[in-house]
C-alpha cells in the first residue's frame, strides 16, 4: 500500500492501496464467519450464524452478545496446582503456578507450534532450557524449598512459578 500526497498536500490512498485495504477488510470479515459480497459487486455483508441484524444498518451485523465471567479475572489463575508437569500451550504455561515437594522432577512440554524456553527470572536461577520445538520437553529436579519464577525468553510475557515445599 502507498500514500499519495495529492496536489492539495492531503494524504490519500492510491487506487492500489484502497483496493488492498478493501480486500483486507473483506478477508477479515470472511475469516470471522461473515459472508461478503465481492468488491464492486454491490453485494451486502450478511450476518453469520448466530448473529443479528443491526437496526437501521442494511446488511450490517452486531457482534454476538458476550457475558462477563463472575469473580475477579485473576481468580484461579494464581492458585498453585499440585503435580509434576507443565504444558506450554497457547503461549502460556499451564498451570501458571505449580506446587511440588522437594525432590520432585517437573517436566515442561511444548504443545505450541512456536519454540519456547523455560528460564529462571533474574540471575542465578536454576532453570535454563534450550529453545523447545513442538513436542519438546525440559525437566528439572527441585531439591530445595523455595519459590522459583520463570519465563520464556522468546516471549517474556509468558511467566510461571514453581513453589517447592519440604
Amino acid at each position: 500500500m502507498f500514500v499519495n500526497f495529492g496536489p492539495t498536500g492531503r494524504r490519500s490512498l492510491g487506487a492500489v492501496g484502497l483496493a488492498a485495504a478493501t480486500a483486507g477488510v473483506l478477508g477479515l470479515l470472511s475469516a470471522c464467519g461473515h459472508s461478503s459480497g465481492t468488491p464492486g459487486s454491490g453485494g451486502a455483508l450478511t450476518p453469520g450464524p448466530g448473529r443479528h441484524q443491526t437496526a437501521g444498518v442494511p446488511g450490517g451485523s452486531a457482534m454476538p452478545r458476550m457475558t462477563m465471567p463472575t469473580g475477579s479475572p485473576a481468580e484461579g489463575a494464581a492458585r498453585p496446582v499440585s503435580g509434576h508437569t507443565v504444558s506450554i500451550k497457547n503461549f502460556a504455561f499451564s498451570p501458571a503456578t505449580l506446587k511440588v515437594t522437594a525432590g520432585t522432577t517437573v517436566t515442561w512440554t511444548n504443545a505450541d507450534t512456536d519454540a519456547h524456553t523455560v528460564t529462571s527470572t533474574g540471575s542465578g536461577g536454576p532453570l535454563h532450557s534450550p529453545a523447545l520445538a513442538t513436542h519438546g520437553t525440559y525437566s528439572y529436579t527441585f531439591t530445595r524449598p523455595g519459590r522459583y519464577a520463570y519465563l520464556c525468553t522468546i516471549h517474556p510475557f509468558m511467566t510461571g512459578t514453581v513453589e517447592v515445599t519440604s
